[in-house]
């Protein structure tokens, strides 16, 4: 029964887990922030870059997310915010099955064959979307994503995973002070 009563417990705190954490300038006036643009993607040669898939799904998500926060997006002009957003890669390793042996011997000599589980390396990519004070040119709020984008994903779920994500970090935005 205990063992039970543990592993419900588990799964409850693994469903409380945040889908993103944030960080803030405590010092930054987000009441005064009316309105954002995104910064200009570009690639090595200073060139504009090619807005990816991705890329695209990001910045619908961002700018639902900063008209729900009454911020208006600039096109042309000066604006107070600059998003920027980038995806983090990171590689791992995963196992699939298990591994087994079988081996014969007598006194000091014996031989042995084994047969390890199939490995194989994943790509993922972690989401970090910075609000950058134009004035001051410093980042005065920061979103990290706790879920991971693998190549692995059909669109409609990479989609969900975007929105869901960053959902999660504005709902933190503007930090009431206890986020700290």
């Amino acid at each position: 029964m205990r063992a039970v009563l543990s592993l419900i417990m588990v799964f409850w705190l693994a469903g409380c887990a945040s889908l993103a954490t944030t960080d803030y300038d405590v010092a930054a006036p987000f009441d005064d922030y009316q309105t954002w643009r995104f910064a200009s993607a570009s690639d090595e040669s200073g060139k504009p870059g090619v807005v990816g898939l991705d890329d695209a799904r990001i910045r619908d998500a961002i700018e639902t997310a900063m008209a729900g926060e009454s911020l208006s997006l600039a096109e042309a002009g000066p604006t107070d915010l600059m998003v920027r957003y980038r995806i983090e890669q990171k590689q791992r390793l995963e196992t699939d099955g298990f591994s087994y042996g079988l081996g014969l011997g007598r006194g000091n000599f014996g031989f042995g064959l084994s047969f390890p589980p199939r490995v194989e390396e994943v790509k993922e990519g972690k989401l970090v979307v910075e609000l950058v004070d134009r004035a001051r040119n410093q980042v005065i709020w920061k979103g990290i994503g706790r879920r991971y984008l693998n190549e692995d994903q059909s669109p409609e779920t990479r989609r969900d995973v975007i929105d869901e994500v960053i959902r999660a970090m504005f709902e933190r935005y503007p930090p009431d002070g206890s986020d700290a």
